[in-house]
């Protein structure tokens, strides 16, 4: 009987332990005006060009106390993507690509994140490309958590980038001349609802 209350007793102090840990951490919701996804690739080795996305909508959770008890989630809108070139727009947006008409988003939703200090973190996640959704890790580097001078409410600035292979997610027209391997930046500003 001893032993059953010990661990009753236990299992409530984890349980209640547990609770500030849990409400430590903070909804930021991704500020679309101040966030950009850019793409990389290599052109038959010639030149690098980019195309970038923006309208970016999702939630950052981030715990300072426990990081690893944050997460991410977002979806980019294949609409916005752009290389400023309206011909390789359309083929982009095209089903050689990204068939935008069939799968109007690009997302990603982390599933751990690791503190690697001074701001550094890995972000554990699963990108979705079309019917594609495969693991990835991006390295993160916090820019700034404060109250915002002009929204006056917190907000928190990331960026982070990864190298992947764009044929494992069903997007790999005209590799290798087109690089098959590409890399992913992210730059994001979020903000704390108005409430808080």
């Amino acid at each position: 009987m001893k032993t059953h209350l010990n661990r009753l007793l236990l299992a409530a102090a984890l349980a209640g332990g547990a609770i500030p840990v849990h409400a430590a951490g903070v909804d930021y919701r991704i500020d679309p005006e101040h966030t950009q996804v850019v793409v990389t690739w290599n052109h038959l080795g010639f030149s690098k060009p980019s195309a970038h996305a923006g309208d970016i909508q999702g939630v950052i959770r981030y715990d300072a106390a426990n990081v690893s008890a944050s997460s991410v989630k977002l979806d980019v809108p294949l609409a916005s993507f752009t290389s400023h070139v309206p011909k390789l727009d359309e083929m982009l947006r095209g089903p050689e690509f990204f068939a935008a008409g069939k799968y109007p988003a690009i997302g990603f939703e982390s599933t751990s994140v690791e503190d690697k200090g001074n701001g550094r973190l890995l972000i554990h996640g699963k990108l979705r490309i079309k019917d594609h959704e495969k693991a990835i890790v991006l390295e993160a580097r916090q820019n700034k958590a404060g109250v915002h001078p002009m929204a006056q409410r917190p907000a928190i600035g990331f960026d982070a980038a990864t190298v992947l292979k764009r044929s494992d997610f069903g997007v790999q027209a005209y590799a290798p001349d087109v690089s098959d391997e590409v890399t992913l930046r992210i730059t994001v500003e979020a903000l704390a609802d108005a409430a808080r």
